[in-house]
């Protein structure tokens, strides 16, 4: 109640000087016509001394000042004019600063209520952090995010590929100690979108490394939890990112995670500023690097910064926001058709014209992503042999493809 008592008596304060300077108008200014008058005043007097001086004739004298009175007789009746006639009429500005006032009062309480929250007390940083670690502390588990989830569409694979697949689960299944057929598995999984498997079988490549298990294999553990859950990062999620982070501080995809993590808490600000340091650090092309360019702008809002990327370290041409804003209202199948045309326009576009490593990197990702592992491998062997000179560029291609699963 407080608030809405202050707020009212400032919009009637503004409303009143404002009222109070158009009632005033400009009935203070000097009128034109005045300037006028005194001048011919002093005209008058100038007659009157030069005809003691003898310098003019008596009936030239009274010539002049008949016609100088006349001059001062109509500035006169125009001074009065002005003044009588300057500003709009009284009743037009009062009806004028009581529109004006309901619409600045009124104005104030609408843009209130539709940008602010009526009735939602204050929040104190410190209260602010209380609910952040309370969020923390109390968000769901992975298992109780992955039930929420709809269910995932079969993927549409190739028949060789898909008997290759079950094939390896068989063979996986009867070797379960077998670290490279789990990291296989893992990945192949992933391809298909079967996260809840290809991050079970990445848990067991955790398990079978033991104290050699690194930054990448912990990552790989969280990203494919995260993946399970819509994006969500869990708690499980949580712990596997802290072992990575604990390896490797520095591990650019752990860092990504991690800043998601801290957004999805309420924690938007160090969010932006873990984005931020890992963003300066990122090499050119890496596939997390690219993901905190396409959000960190909108992280900083959240967190009350004024933050742009530099033009240098825009996102890549991509999908133009009418795409992304077509994309948002069709179907799930229609949306991976979109998608899945992009992806081969770029495709065709490197074949033919070739393109910068960013380039080859993202496509490899997309199809990664959209499952076609096969696919994603010759592309990732062509952008070898294309760049087979540049050290620079092959790495970029190594980490997308690394990203995709296609390598270790």
């Amino acid at each position: 109640m407080t608030f809405w008592i202050v707020i009212s008596l400032m919009s009637l304060l503004i409303a009143a000087l404002l009222g109070l300077a158009m009632m005033r108008g400009r009935r203070d200014a000097e009128p034109a016509a005045a300037y006028d008058l005194r001048v011919y005043r002093e005209q008058l007097a100038g007659v009157d001394r030069d005809l003691s001086r003898g310098v003019i004739a008596e009936g030239d004298a009274e010539r002049i000042r008949t016609e100088i009175s006349r001059r001062i007789l109509a500035a006169d009746a125009q001074v009065r004019q002005e003044r009588e006639g300057k500003g709009p009429a009284r009743p037009l500005t009062l009806a004028t600063v009581l529109v004006l006032s309901v619409a600045l009062i009124g104005g104030t309480i609408v843009l209130y209520r539709t940008l602010g929250a009526p009735g939602y007390g204050d929040l104190p940083l410190s209260l602010r952090l209380e609910l952040a670690n309370e969020i923390r502390n109390e968000r769901p588990d992975q298992a109780a995010a992955e039930s929420r989830m709809p269910a995932h569409p079969t993927a549409q694979v190739d028949e060789s590929y898909a008997r290759l697949l079950t094939q390896l689960r068989e063979t996986v299944a009867g070797r379960p100690d077998d670290i490279q057929g789990q990291t296989l598995l893992a990945q192949h999984e992933a391809n298909v979108g079967n996260f809840t498997a290809a991050y079970a079988a990445q848990r067991r490549v955790v398990e079978l490394s033991g104290d050699a298990a690194g930054a990448n294999e912990f990552t790989d553990l969280a990203e494919l939890m995260i993946r399970a859950a819509g994006g969500y990062v869990s708690p499980e999620a949580e712990a596997e990112l802290k072992q990575a982070l604990d390896r490797d501080p520095g591990h650019g995809p752990a860092r990504y995670y991690w800043g998601l993590m801290l957004s999805q808490i309420g924690r938007p600000d160090l969010a932006f500023t873990l984005w931020q340091e890992t963003l300066a650090a990122a090499p050119a092309g890496a596939p997390w690097g690219e993901a905190i360019r396409a959000q960190i702008e909108e992280m900083a809002y959240r967190a009350g910064v004024n933050f742009s990327l530099p033009a240098e370290t825009a996102p890549l041409a991509g999908p133009s926001s009418e795409d992304i804003a077509a994309a948002g209202e069709i179907s799930a199948e229609d949306r991976q058709e979109m998608i899945r045309g992009m992806v081969d326009r770029l495709s065709d576009r490197l074949a033919t014209e070739g393109g910068a490593p960013e380039e080859w990197g993202r496509l490899i990702g997309a199809l990664g992503v959209l499952g076609e592992g096969d696919r994603a491998q010759a592309i990732y062997d062509e952008a070898r042999t294309a760049f087979a000179a540049d050290d620079s560029a092959l790495r970029m291609i190594d980490e997308a493809a690394r990203a995709a699963g296609l390598t270790q």
